[in-house]
């Protein structure tokens, strides 16, 4: 582009987590920040601008566990029926002035700036690289990178898949990041993935 680009984030942070037996995964430490907040930090020095957090599923706790970053926290009331909904809410709270989105998940900890910063480094929408997206080993991952000129058909999405069929069906625009290590494919889904976490 001919300007450095504006990339905001939207970070997913709405769901329930039903494997986890009761406990929201986002609020447990690691080291001394609860996860979703660790991940808020890594996505805000990546310099991500502005950074939106989509809550739901016990909002106000995770509201509370965000209010040392500087974020803006948005309500998903419709979290239950599923991330499009998430995805939606977030890009619709985002700057007219953005050229592009990077979508995370909030159950995602060891994703970190230098991740996003690749991504971001890569991202030339004129030269057909529009949809950044993190491999390690061969295998996609997330968090993902979305030019402006698709949050009209994101702002569509249904259902529980969030934006994986776009980037198929948009494959021509997708660019891939090898990344060093298998940061971009973790996430925490059960308590043993909890319980194997290190800060």
């Amino acid at each position: 582009m001919s300007r450095e680009a504006r990339v905001a984030g939207v970070l997913l942070a709405a769901g329930r987590a039903r494997r986890m037996k009761g406990e929201n995964k986002l609020l447990r430490r690691i080291g001394k920040r609860s996860m979703i907040a660790a991940i808020a930090r890594r996505l805000l020095e990546s310099g991500l601008d502005p950074l939106i957090v989509v809550v739901g599923h016990e909002a106000e706790r995770v509201k509370e566990a965000l209010e040392d970053e500087p974020v803006i926290v948005v309500v998903n009331p419709a979290h239950g029926e599923g991330v499009s909904t998430s995805v939606k809410v977030g890009i619709a709270a985002l700057p007219s002035d953005v050229d592009a989105v990077l979508i995370a998940l909030g159950d995602m900890p060891k994703v970190t700036s230098a991740h996003v910063t690749r991504l971001v480094a890569a991202f030339a929408p004129d030269q057909g690289r529009a949809i950044g997206v993190p491999t390690y080993r061969g295998r996609r991952g997330n968090p993902v990178l979305w030019a402006k000129a698709f949050f009209g058909e994101m702002e569509r999405l249904t259902g529980d898949r969030g934006a994986r069929g776009l980037i198929e069906k948009h494959r021509d625009q997708v660019y891939e990041i090898a990344m060093g290590d298998a940061g971009v494919l973790l996430d925490i889904d059960t308590p043993d993935d909890l319980a194997g976490l290190s800060p």
